[in-house]
């Protein structure tokens, strides 16, 4: 099974700028599907973004034109670059893969996830 490690998370201040990295231990060119989630206290875990492995990108409205998704094949890693920042955005963020085992069988796998906070 693919593991998947993110950093950093961090404190940042309103309209401040972070980047987030989802390692992966295998190959991202052999993972479909890559994504960011999130998780505010309270609240159910939403879609922030999504890069396939023909780099098509898909984001929330609430993030679009602020963050970026992106895939470094040689690293083995998704990135997800974040401008622009609202304390809205405050969450947990979540790395999220989609891997085909065969041509009827996948794994979708979770990291453990990172915390983000907006405050000044």
């Amino acid at each position: 099974q693919v593991r998947l490690v993110e950093s950093g998370g961090g404190l940042v201040q309103p309209g401040g700028s972070l980047t987030l990295s989802c390692a992966a231990s295998l190959s991202i060119s052999g993972i479909n599907v890559m994504s960011w989630y999130r998780q505010a206290p309270g609240m159910g875990r939403e879609l922030v973004a999504t890069v396939t492995n023909t780099e098509s990108t898909n984001y929330a409205d609430s993030v679009k034109g602020r963050f970026t998704i992106s895939r470094d094949s040689p690293k083995n890693t998704v990135n997800l670059q974040m401008n622009g920042l609202k304390p809205e955005d405050t969450a947990v963020y979540y790395c999220y893969a989609l891997r085909p085992l065969s041509r009827n069988t996948a794994e979708t796998v979770w990291g453990q996830g990172t915390q983000v906070t907006v405050s000044s």
